[in-house]
């Protein structure tokens, strides 16, 4: 995200959506509002009813699922805009927005200041829901301080409206592309909260639930909010519409698709996990699960209509197909919100049974004791990391593939490695390790071990930088920035340069283990189902930011010496051994509190547990570093064969120039006399080589391994045919080196 010096383009004058796009969003909007409120007041959802809580009033009740429908409809358009201005359209060669991501920023501002005033009129709202009061009780400043932090609905909608905040400040500062794209990372973020309460984040199986929640609701944001935007440049008059256009569409067309399929899949779990197939028909509840899968049908036959007939012609500028298709799809999209914003509201059906103690805690039951065999084979499949780790080799593999295919050769050893660390962040996460961590701390800490230390070891070993900089077509001068562009932007940008510094990487690594488990953070996330997998992104992300510059086949933004990695290695290991130590010498269980409250007959004693916990942090944390020590040994003496081979090759170019002006060199140390330059050398390479040449072999701060042009030295050997010795010196004789005869053929 680099900036450039030059001044960016004049602001366009039109920074608003068209009158006409506008009209069309508002109308959507409307609909999403009434349809929730609408199907609330019939269904008569009121969920604190059901608890025994007095009903908090009209106000509150309608209120509620109206003011939230519009508001995610703002936030969707917010991310829409952002991913527009991000990466559907292309900004200028110095760095800065063009003219339709300058627009797309500036209409993020305007639904993002909805967005934010929305999320923090929700707080109160949901508190008088929470309380059974109406909600000009609740009002008073004091009291909600006092209640927010208790109840997680409010709690998360606090946490939406910063979000929104920052997003609309960031809307209104930046004019740069990288910026753009962190403003649509961080508007990302915006839906987590809300998405990881309500019905999902409670009961039995809430962690497949709260899981494709997630997902599904990411997929409908990029959708939603991406089309509109791309409808935004539709409707817009300009010279560059076209241009803007002919990226924009087949872009999002690919996208749109892949998010169609997220929401279908996601969507039938999310729905089997809250409600049984025979409940679907004959409840309220399943009423709303159907007509929201038939909205979602007849949204992929849209999307469907949109490829075979306005895509192509939108990239050539005739958008008539695109608008017509288009205006449809929002109205029926944003309808949908309001659809599922009703569908929040109403309670499942009751199935009957009471879901145990630990799996309403950890969402599942354990069969027993955490056996070999159920460690195995008693499996979980975990929609997150799980998914990841197929799409992630899947991806790799077509990368490799594509080489294969015009010619180019890839090191089997690096596949193998990467599908060695998908299979064991798959294994991690959805094998029975991924099954009994929430509930045992020694299973937990194996998984953080191998999540930590061993799958990013065995990902950075894959170069999946490399190949994919291999595999992705590059853009050209003339065409816009792609995956690829980014892909670099993003490797070379400051704050990878900062993460990847040695002491910044090393404080992550070895730091935050005790930044976490020492401290109030780790019994405090163990209740919470996503705290769990932010911990587990949190040891991979720190993991092969640590392990990259260090045994990376990727080229790292800072490059370090083979003596500085292994010194890096060696650095973290009293730290990692003493932190096992501390984990099993300690007085108190940490998290005791909450894995007393399971009851687990196999495990009377957390302390006990915790124990072997640590030891397992203290033994098995070893074996990943000596596969860094081994990668490591590999890799420099594969480093300093093939620099052999450079400067013997440069020898054979230049006629051994650089050896013979270190001889020269020599000889006037031996002599005190003038150099003895051959004159051929002079006219060939200048008096101005030699000189560069003999300062940087006497510059002690220099070590001659490290260039490229470094001269091949074998001065000082006890072999006579070599080099004169030390007594040829004394007697007056010049000291003379000459070419290793190991290196004179490859």
């Amino acid at each position: 995200m680099a900036h450039a010096t030059v001044e960016p383009a004049a602001p366009p004058p039109q920074t608003r959506p068209p009158s006409g796009l506008a009209g069309v969003v508002g109308l959507g909007v409307a609909v999403a509002v009434m349809v929730a409120a609408g199907l609330t007041a019939l269904t008569d959802a009121r969920p604190v009813t059901s608890l025994g809580l007095p009903d908090p009033g009209v106000l509150t009740n309608v209120g509620l699922p109206a003011v939230r429908a519009g508001t995610e409809a703002l936030m969707v358009l917010t991310i829409g805009a952002l991913l527009l201005a991000a990466f559907l359209v292309p900004p200028q060669r110095a760095g800065y927005l063009d003219v339709a991501g300058y627009r797309a920023l500036r209409a993020a501002s305007w639904t993002a200041a909805g967005w934010a005033a929305g999320s923090i009129l929700l707080i109160p709202l949901n508190v008088a829901d929470a309380l059974g009061r109406p909600v000009g009780e609740v009002l008073d400043p004091g009291l909600l301080l006092d209640l927010i932090p208790r109840l997680s609905a409010a709690s998360a909608w606090s946490l939406t409206a910063l979000v929104a905040l920052l997003v609309l400040v960031g809307c209104r500062t930046v004019l740069t592309w990288g910026w753009s794209a962190v403003l649509f990372g961080l508007a990302l973020l915006g839906p987590l909260p809300v998405a990881l309460t309500g019905h999902s984040a409670g009961g039995g199986a809430h962690d497949i639930a709260s899981d494709s929640l997630v997902m599904h609701v990411l997929a409908a944001s990029l959708w939603v909010g991406g089309l509109v935007a791309v409808l935004g440049i539709a409707t817009t008059r300009g010279p560059d519409r076209s241009s803007a256009l002919a990226t924009a569409v087949p872009r999002f067309s690919r996208l749109a698709l892949a998010c169609w399929l997220v929401l279908a899949v996601t969507g039938v779990v999310n729905a089997l996990v809250r409600i049984p197939l025979t409940a679907l028909i004959g409840s309220e509840y399943g009423a709303l699960v159907m007509a929201k899968m038939a909205a979602l049908i007849v949204l992929g036959a849209l999307g469907a209509a949109h490829r075979r007939s306005s895509v192509g012609p939108a990239s050539q500028g005739d958008t008539r197909a695109l608008l017509r298709l288009g205006g449809v799809e929002v109205l029926l999209m944003l309808a949908t919100i309001g659809l599922a914003v009703a569908l929040g509201r109403s309670a499942p059906p009751d199935t009957g049974g009471v879901p145990s103690r630990t799996e309403a805690v950890i969402g599942y039951d354990l069969s027993g004791a955490p056996t070999l065999a159920r460690l195995a084979f008693d499996w979980r499949f975990d929609l997150v990391f799980g998914t990841a780790a197929i799409v992630l080799a899947l991806a790799y593999l077509l990368g490799v593939l594509r080489l294969r295919r015009r010619g180019d050769a890839w090191a089997a050893g690096r596949t193998l490695a990467w599908l060695a660390g998908c299979v064991g962040l798959l294994v991690a996460t959805s094998s029975g390790i991924g099954r009994y961590a929430p509930a045992m701390f020694s299973v937990h800490m194996g998984q953080h071990m191998i999540l930590g230390m061993l799958v990013p070891i065995l990902l950075v070993l894959g170069g999946p930088v490399t190949l994919a900089l291999r595999a992705l077509p590059p853009s050209g001068r003339s065409g816009p920035p792609g995956p690829r562009e980014w892909l670099l932007a993003a490797v070379h940008s400051p704050i990878a340069r900062w993460l990847t510094h040695p002491l910044v990487a090393l404080a992550l690594f070895v730091g935050s283990y005790y930044v976490l488990y020492f401290s109030g953070l780790f019994p405090a996330a163990l209740p919470q189902h996503w705290a769990h997998k932010l911990m587990n992104l949190h040891f991979l992300l720190v993991g092969a930011i640590f392990f990259w510059p260090i045994v990376g086949i990727d080229p790292a933004p800072r490059r370090l010496p083979p003596p500085a990695r292994m010194g890096l290695v060696f650095a973290s290991v009293p730290f990692h051994a003493f932190f096992g130590v501390a984990v099993m010498s300690a007085n108190t269980a940490l998290g005791g509190e909450y894995y007393r409250s399971l009851a687990l007959p196999w495990v009377p004693d957390p302390l006990h547990d915790q124990q072997l916990g640590g030891g397992l942090a203290w033994a098995a944390g070893e074996v990943p570093l000596l596969l860094v020590v081994i990668a490591l040994l590999v890799q420099w003496s594969r480093q300093d064969e093939r620099s052999a081979r450079r400067d013997d090759r440069r020898a054979d170019a230049d006629g051994d120039s650089d050896l013979e002006a270190y001889n020269a060199m020599l000889r006037r140390l031996a002599t005190n006399g003038p150099p003895l330059v051959a004159e051929s050398d002079r006219s060939r390479h200048g008096s101005g080589h030699t000189e560069d040449i003999a300062r940087t072999t006497l510059d002690p701060q220099h070590d001659p391994s490290d260039s490229d042009s470094a001269p091949v030295l074998a001065a000082q050997e006890q072999d006579q045919t070599s080099v004169d010795g030390p007594r040829g010196a004394r007697s007056g004789r010049p000291l003379v080196a000459r070419r290793h005869p190991d290196r004179d053929v490859e």
